[in-house]
């Protein structure tokens, strides 16, 4: 958590003035806006499901105790941080508290570094429940729409830009390097769009030059050998709604003429034929590389670029938002365990810390390879294995079926969850393959 995020909020209830002020300026020192309330009655009603902070109350209290405060708190959303502070000796409170639902204690007198440590631990749980109740609610209603995960200001600036620009009939450029997610907010451009038609992705780089034409703007049959019948192109199935063309810095530049005329008159001719098609889609076209340099070096259409770049989204690489990470290994390693049926296995801070300090050149994409390889075991070995300058601790065996079921797991992803395709990748056969699959508990067993 960013100490100077602005994201910190807590109540604290504390009936002792002079203990309440210091108390609180200790944790507005640490970065957390703080609500100082000197009883229970009085803090109880700013508590609800949607509080985003944390809650450091005493224990006695005049009134309500802090354990009837606990047990009000646990009825409203069990999943809000308590932090309780009890008295010196009050060891068996402490125990209660904890036992009761508390988060964790700190025992008076205590350090104002103590607390705040406390406090930030507890704001960084709160703010991933908070956000994985967002993902839950925004899959329920978009089930097939993956999510935009994070808190950072610049995802918050990208999420203001998908809401205004969604709506509105006009197409979008956006710029990232690879793994940044240009696709995810491409589908939430779609999704706030309100357009009926289909969401179609194409991409620009994986096309032979060959095929170029026809797949975008469709042919006729007998337009060249071997088309015996009419193809409908990636812009006339889009229709009603959004065609993704990403890397489109890899068009063709004779066919990047031909896409300017069709974004200025919504009409096109399919490869072959003479009429003229009248086209209701809009374009989100997506770039890693930047597109006026290439045009002032010859290799991307100028007026192109100023055509599907009216407006632009610009999305950050991982380690300029690296305090969204904790967000985002969070949830791939949920999807993670859900997917391998395997538990995740927990992570220090230190470990947190050195991850976002990471340069993660692969972005969004490599941390969601991280998190694959993290569930399955196989990152820790490998990280054992580099600090040790030897052989990890677990026995042989075990490394090697970790291992193992690593490469299977890699294998069926590349493969979109193909066994047969993985057994041919792995150079195995499919009845090893499935005998593998099942015996690792992998998905498509």
């Amino acid at each position: 958590m960013d100490k100077h995020s602005g994201a910190c909020s807590a109540i604290l209830i504390e009936d002792e003035q002079a203990v309440r002020l210091a108390t609180a300026q200790a944790l507005e020192l640490g970065g957390f806006a703080v609500t100082a309330c000197a009883s229970a009655e009085e803090a109880l009603p700013l508590l609800g499901r949607d509080f985003s902070g944390v809650l450091v109350t005493d224990v006695r209290l005049p009134g309500l105790s802090g354990l009837d405060v606990l047990e009000r708190v646990v009825g409203i959303d069990a999943d809000l941080p308590v932090i309780v502070v009890t008295g010196h000796g009050d060891v068996g409170m402490a125990v209660d508290a904890m036992r009761a639902g508390a988060y964790d204690f700190v025992e008076k007198p205590f350090s104002s570094d103590d607390l705040l440590d406390i406090a930030l631990r507890a704001q960084e749980k709160r703010s991933l429940v908070l956000e994985n109740r967002r993902l839950r609610e925004a899959w329920a209603h978009h089930p097939e729409l993956p999510p935009l995960v994070g808190q950072s200001g610049a995802i918050e600036r990208v999420r203001t830009l998908i809401r205004s620009l969604g709506p509105a009939d006009v197409d979008v450029l956006i710029n990232g390097q690879t793994g940044t997610g240009k696709e995810v907010v491409a589908r939430q451009l779609h999704a706030a769009s309100g357009r009926k038609g289909p969401f179609v992705a194409l991409n620009c780089g994986a096309l032979p030059e060959t095929v170029f034409e026809s797949e975008i703007f469709g042919h006729e049959a007998g337009a060249f050998t071997g088309a015996q019948k009419r193809r409908i192109g990636k812009l006339e199935y889009a229709d009603g709604g959004t065609l993704f063309l990403d890397e489109i810095e890899s068009m063709p530049l004779a066919l990047q003429v031909k896409l300017l005329r069709v974004l200025q008159e919504r009409r096109l001719e399919r490869l072959g034929g003479n009429e003229s098609v009248a086209i209701d889609c809009r374009v989100v076209a997506a770039s890693k590389a930047d597109l006026l340099k290439l045009a002032g070096e010859g290799q991307f259409r100028e007026d192109l670029y100023y055509r599907i770049g009216v407006v632009s989204i610009d999305l950050p690489a991982l380690n300029q938002r690296s305090e969204d990470i904790p967000l985002l290994l969070a949830h791939f390693c949920q999807a993670a365990s859900v997917r391998y049926r395997r538990e995740v296995p927990p992570w220090s801070t230190a470990q947190m810390q050195q991850w976002q300090q990471r340069d993660w050149p692969g972005n969004v994409r490599e941390l969601r390879n991280f998190a694959d390889r993290w569930v399955l075991g196989v990152e820790q070995i490998a990280t054992a294995g580099r600090l040790a300058g030897v052989p990890a601790m677990p026995p042989l065996p075990e490394q090697v079926e970790n291992f193992e079921a690593g490469l299977i797991a890699a294998a069926l992803k590349e493969s979109e969850g193909s066994v047969a395709a993985a057994a041919e990748r792995l150079g195995i056969p499919r009845k090893t393959l499935y005998d593998k699959i099942k015996k690792y508990q992998l998905a498509g067993a």
